[in-house]
């Protein structure tokens, strides 16, 4: 990404329609030890009321094959020898 003569840059789509930027939002550049993030800030209103309001929108969608909590723990992490399962 340039910057123009005037200190301006454009904001790639994705991450515009991403953070729902649309003219006249309110954007800050926070330098962090990375380089620069991009916020958006002003009128910011989360997708869902609660964390129960989204865990509910997710429910049933993720597919473990028939995997027991874990059995799918195990295959995500690997397998913990240090653990005892009784």
């Amino acid at each position: 990404m340039r910057v123009t003569i005037k200190g301006q840059v454009t904001i790639p789509k994705e991450i515009r329609d991403h953070l729902k930027i649309g003219p006249g939002s309110e954007v800050e550049f926070v330098p962090s030890d990375h380089g620069v993030l991009l916020v958006k800030t002003g009128d910011f209103k989360p997708d869902f009321e609660s964390f129960d309001d989204w865990a509910k929108s997710v429910e049933g969608t993720l597919d473990t094959q028939g995997m027991t909590t874990d059995q799918y723990m195990d295959w995500l992490r690997g397998a913990r020898d240090d653990l005892d399962r009784r």
